[in-house]
């Protein structure tokens, strides 16, 4: 087994295996496989892998980016539906993909004007967002070939492990980042990413996932009922970088707090929904730091499903489809339309390099970078 498999399995600090081999009856294995997915532009061959559970839900991920090409899930009829939108083959997402099924790193969301100090230095980043530095640069974790493995666990639960080794100086950031990213579609039909990163010199991260879900697998989501548990978001700026604010949810149309259709506020006469178009903001989420806690819930009501998105992140980008806009045509020919899909990026906020009042996003050379997301799907009857 290679170094970095090994990191897979006890990088999170969980157990290596959930019960013994043959306790799970051969019904309910999960399974995993590996298919071409072809050739990057400088001849890099890619890979895509299927990760399926014993009650049939499955994930299509590829090491290009450690995207997520597939991921389905049942509805209250027991069908099974993609929920996610990408494309069915690698050239569109190395020429157009918006972050479609995305690993995002080493700094998700934006940094302003590409800048940030360290250890009293300056540090310019790629400035790929207007003036500001955005998903990790012009080749961010999303364009890269990854090394990967899959395997099965003991429960029989699929896995993916990924790695990638970030050089120092990469888009701008300081420190060679070793990373980890393992993805894992569980028993109770959870899509779960275990990251983590050690670093050869003092740096910033912030790794998230891009995913855009339409849980009714069409159409717009402006009828998904949103449930956020946070009572603060960070209003931004006219180029969506916060203005170091932590304001109230309370009265405005980011109350989130009990559930509310997405299409209800989106359109309402209010500066923040205007600067982004509708919501591309971060909400400040109601749990311990660290905590692997409940931090949204979204249910469709004509397929019934209901996505929790789960983190130890301290704060959530809702995104909700804005800059689409019908050009991309995406798996099996559909369109995607202006806000047919929407983000849950579990993460820290925007811009806290340069926000001392914002949780830390320094990882020192001495330490271990840790970070949980779980997307844990389920139906109402």
């Amino acid at each position: 087994m290679h170094n970095f498999l090994v990191w897979a399995l006890l990088i999170a600090g969980i157990a290596t295996a959930s019960c013994l081999i043959g306790c799970v009856p051969a019904s309910q294995q999960g399974h995993v496989s590996k298919q071409p997915f072809g050739t990057t532009p400088d001849g890099t061959p890619v890979d895509i892998y299927t990760l399926r559970n014993g009650k049939g839900c499955e994930a299509r991920i590829t090491n290009y980016g450690g995207t997520v090409v597939s991921l389905k899930m049942p509805d209250r009829q027991g069908q099974v539906g993609d929920v996610v939108l990408g494309f069915d083959n690698l050239s569109d997402y190395v020429s157009k993909s918006p972050y479609f099924g995305s690993l995002i790193g080493r700094y998700g969301n934006r940094i302003a004007n590409g800048k940030f100090t360290l250890d009293g230095k300056e540090y310019t980043l790629t400035a790929n967002d207007g003036p500001n530095h955005l998903h990790g640069g012009v080749k961010g974790f999303d364009k890269v070939v990854w090394k990967a493995q899959a395997f099965l666990m003991d429960s029989h639960e699929p896995v993916l492990a990924l790695q990638y080794t970030s050089p120092n100086g990469e888009e701008g950031y300081p420190g060679t980042l070793d990373v980890l990213a393992r993805y894992t579609l569980t028993n109770d039909n959870a899509l779960r990413i275990d990251f983590g990163a050690t670093t050869s010199k003092d740096t910033i991260i912030n790794l998230t996932h891009h995913s855009y879900f339409n849980l009714a697998g069409q159409g717009d989501v402006l009828s998904h009922d949103v449930m956020i548990n946070a009572l603060q978001f960070t209003p931004v700026n006219s180029t969506l970088i916060p203005t170091g604010e932590i304001r109230p949810v309370e009265g405005a149309p980011f109350d989130f707090t009990t559930p509310t259709a997405i299409g209800a506020r989106i359109n309402a006469n209010d500066e923040q929904l205007k600067f982004a178009k509708g919501y591309d903001h971060n909400w400040v989420i109601n749990k311990a730091p660290g905590e692997l806690g409940v931090m949204a819930r979204v249910y469709e009501p004509a397929s019934g499903r209901i996505l929790e998105v789960l983190s130890t992140e301290p704060g959530l980008q809702f995104y909700t489809g804005n800059f689409l806009d019908g050009t991309l045509k995406g798996k099996n020919g559909q369109v995607y339309g202006f806000r047919s899909g929407f983000c849950m990026e579990p993460q820290h906020y925007p811009d806290s390099p340069n926000k001392p009042d914002f949780p830390s996003v320094v990882l020192k050379a001495a330490d271990t970078y840790k970070s949980i997301i779980i997307y844990r799907f389920s139906v109402r009857k």
